[in-house]
């Protein structure tokens, strides 16, 4: 399973990246939307892992996005923002998860293996 991860802070990137290999999946990571477009647009991915606060454009800018586009890539945002609305406005933008930083990585993990199968 090809997985792209789309997370601006290093720490978490590299903590999660190590996780995701762990587990097998193959991982690219991108720290902001405009790279992911352009991953996107060359690579075929089986999940999308997104946070929200990106520089430059907010990831779920990007997510409303890749729907318009009709991308049925399944997405699980993985933020800080943890307030009702944002996980609303995540989930009706096309999320089809969403789970709130800081997560226990087996709940990350048993969020993903949801979403692929």
């Amino acid at each position: 399973m090809r997985l792209l991860l789309v997370e601006d802070d290093s720490m978490i990137g590299e903590t999660v990246l190590g996780v995701l290999r762990g587990e097998h999946y193959a991982v690219d990571w991108v720290r902001d939307a405009s790279l992911a477009d352009t991953a996107l647009g060359h690579e075929h991915y089986d999940l999308l892992l997104l946070d929200l606060g990106l520089p430059g454009r907010d990831g779920l800018d990007l997510l409303r996005s890749l729907r318009t586009q009709h991308v049925t890539t399944p997405v699980l945002v993985a933020t800080a923002r943890d307030a009702v609305g944002d996980r609303v406005a995540g989930l009706d933008a096309g999320a089809d998860d969403y789970i709130v930083k800081p997560y226990d990585t087996d709940e990350l993990l048993a969020r993903i293996r949801a979403l692929l199968r």
